[in-house]
């Protein structure tokens, strides 16, 4: 991993569904951030994008899948989710944007 890369470069997109949501009452954001990045580095980039205090990160692969869609098989690519939990009374606002 080259030292060059944008500290925007690792956090694609946040993951808002229902289940996320509800984690945010914990404290807990999650991303979908990219695959070659380890937790050190997305705590590192986080704490600098949104000025927060990240006290643990848990990472999750999402594995590729093969659906069938109209007769037809479809390959829906894979991910890396990042549970990103924060220290107690932060919070980053998703709405507002960076």
């Amino acid at each position: 991993m080259s030292l060059k890369t944008n500290i925007y470069d690792n956090i694609i997109s946040p993951i808002v569904t229902e289940k996320s949501t509800n984690q945010s009452e914990l404290n807990k954001i999650v991303f979908k951030v990219n695959k070659n990045f380890n937790k050190k580095m997305i705590k590192k980039n986080i704490e600098k994008i949104f000025k927060v205090e990240v006290t643990k990160i848990n990472i999750v692969n999402k594995r590729r899948k093969i659906k069938s869609t109209r007769g037809r098989k479809v390959k829906i690519s894979g991910y890396k989710k990042a549970i990103v939990t924060l220290k107690k009374g932060q919070n980053i606002d998703l709405t507002t944007g960076i």
